[in-house]
């Protein structure tokens, strides 16, 4: 298999999902951030006939009726090494927990990468399964996402997460 892609119809919108031969390279919001190159996503496919991609979409409806936790897929993010180690940190975030960008500048040993850590995390290719919604402002407060501050908002909503039910009230 090569680089390939499909869009994927879901409750959060249609997302641009891409696969590199057999790992997920990319799921991308409707007017997301940071998003591919078009010359980059290879020949779209039917996301229903790609293993891969169907795998994704069985695992998202589960996570977004609350049956899953996390993904279980093989991923493939292209970055430099330290959007890389940001982005393995973000998979160490537990579901329901969020952590604060200085929290994981500090894990890289330097409180002061709080910045380079943000657009690490503002440049994460593959949404929701590398869940860059977990991070949040010093003060707690949920700061941007590419996907949208709604999503944002809705992602840890659905999960649970005690920053969101703090906003609320």
């Amino acid at each position: 298999m090569t680089r390939r892609h499909a869009t994927l119809p879901t409750a959060l919108g249609d997302l641009l999902v891409v696969a590199n031969d057999g790992a997920l390279a990319g799921v991308y919001f409707p007017d997301h951030w940071h998003p591919p190159a078009p010359g980059t996503l290879g020949a779209e496919g039917d996301a229903a006939r790609d293993p891969l991609i169907a795998r994704f979409a069985a695992e998202l409806d589960e996570y977004l009726d609350g049956r899953r936790t996390a993904f279980d897929l093989p991923l493939a993010p292209v970055g430099d090494d330290f959007q890389q180690a940001v982005w393995r940190m973000l998979r160490d975030i537990p579901y329901g927990q969020t952590v604060t960008y200085g929290e994981l500048a500090a894990r890289l040993g330097d409180r002061n990468l709080a910045r380079r850590v943000g657009n690490a995390v503002g440049r994460n290719p593959i949404s929701i399964v590398v869940p860059c919604h977990r991070v949040v402002g010093a003060d707690g407060s949920l700061t941007g996402y590419a996907g949208g501050f709604e999503r944002k908002h809705r992602l840890l909503e659905l999960e649970g997460a005690a920053v969101v039910q703090r906003r609320l009230f």
